[in-house]
């Protein structure tokens, strides 16, 4: 079984207090590594926010009811609490009147959850994000070498882990996935009354990986118009699809202060998206799946390691770009991403000029751990 890097933080965090809030995509693992954590014991409830039995439950739930229902119990763990309405006093209440049980939350849809948590947990809570499987779990798993090795293969099919746990399985999971359960909670939302219309747009980022993005270009391509497109954009991100990266801007006149980036937080759903499971070896877009992954991985590399850092791309209007952009204590780092090493490239010298002691660093298969792995 592979270890999961949160497993650890959760553990520091129990009995500490507070509640443990845990959001990610559904099929990341989230309810796997809790398992793992408290078991099925009989020290352990687990309630599960998709049932309408348990939605009922929480609906005029009082204190007393709530010490009645987690008697003998250590752990209280509600999975996709967002599905429960008004959760955040609902957990509120169980951290404060039980405070010898541990409250454990899950969510699939930040835009539900978050929301309503965060002023009722303000201080009562810790919050962690859950990813698919990650480069570096993997290597902890079976080795860097070997990890290494199978980068074309994630480079196509991604890190569900349903999906590496499965090989020659992984187009009918990620079918699965893509088809509708990833977008549960958008496609229940009221306001989405055309799925097919955000299946197209899925589509069209999907083909702009890389590239920046334009809402009213993408709503042409989807007959949505920018507005629509905007909060489907922002509905996707929250429901862990997808994820905006802006561009860096602070020195130069021309430099591009409103653009935007979309990538996916795994390269297997957008390649679901767009029906394409070609080897990595053959792919006329494989600098596109090279980008979404170290990007994406590099995404979890700063959450699991608790590293607090702002990213951006850079452009100019003159075309000048870096496809990557750190800063964090005072330091501004660069990347450019090659999937082949020996691929040519020039050090970015206009943005290295402008910010005096900032880093290029060129990142390829070869040396991907240095990126992924070395510890800051």
């Amino acid at each position: 079984m592979v270890h999961r890097f949160l497993e650890k933080i959760i553990k520091d965090r129990i009995n500490t207090g507070k509640a443990i809030v845990l959001m990610g995509a559904r099929q990341v693992g989230k309810t796997t590594l809790l398992k793992e954590l408290f078991g099925w014991s009989g020290d352990s409830l687990w309630l599960n926010g998709d049932e309408l039995d348990v939605q009922n439950l929480f609906e005029n739930i009082s204190s007393t009811r709530l010490k009645y229902i987690c008697a003998g119990k250590k752990y209280l763990i509600i999975d996709e609490a967002q599905r429960i309405k008004d959760i955040g006093i609902k957990l509120k209440l169980v951290v404060d009147q039980l405070p010898d049980i541990q409250l454990i939350a899950t969510g699939s849809s930040s835009f539900d959850l978050a929301n309503e948590i965060n002023e009722p947990l303000t201080g009562r809570k810790w919050e962690y994000k859950m990813y698919p499987l990650s480069f570096g779990e993997m290597v902890a798993h079976h080795g860097l070498m070997e990890e290494k090795r199978l980068i074309p293969h994630r480079l196509v099919y991604g890190y569900y882990p349903d999906v590496s746990n499965n090989p020659g399985r992984e187009k009918e999971i990620l079918k699965q996935l893509s088809d509708s359960y990833l977008y549960k909670d958008i496609l229940m939302w009221e306001q989405i009354k055309k799925p097919e219309k955000l299946m197209k747009l899925l589509q069209a980022i999907a083909y702009q990986v890389g590239n920046q993005v334009s809402y009213s270009e993408l709503g042409q391509m989807c007959q949505l118009d920018s507005k629509t497109v905007e909060k489907y954009v922002l509905l996707l991100e929250q429901c862990y699809v997808i994820f905006r990266l802006g561009s860096f801007s602070r020195n130069l006149r021309n430099e591009l202060k409103s653009s935007k980036k979309i990538y996916f937080y795994d390269n297997g759903i957008r390649n679901a998206v767009i029906a394409d499971f070609s080897f990595a070896e053959n792919r006329s877009d494989i600098g596109a799946l090279w980008e979404n992954f170290i990007i994406s991985e590099r995404k979890k590399r700063l959450e699991y390691g608790l590293l607090w850092r702002n990213s951006w791309f850079w452009r100019t209007t003159d075309q000048k770009e870096i496809d990557y952009i750190e800063e964090g204590d005072g330091a501004i780092d660069s990347f450019e991403f090659k999937y082949n090493p020996l691929a040519k490239y020039k050090s970015p010298k206009l943005f290295l000029d402008n910010y005096p002691g900032s880093s290029f660093t060129l990142v390829t298969p070869d040396n991907i751990e240095n990126f992924l792995l070395q510890k800051e």
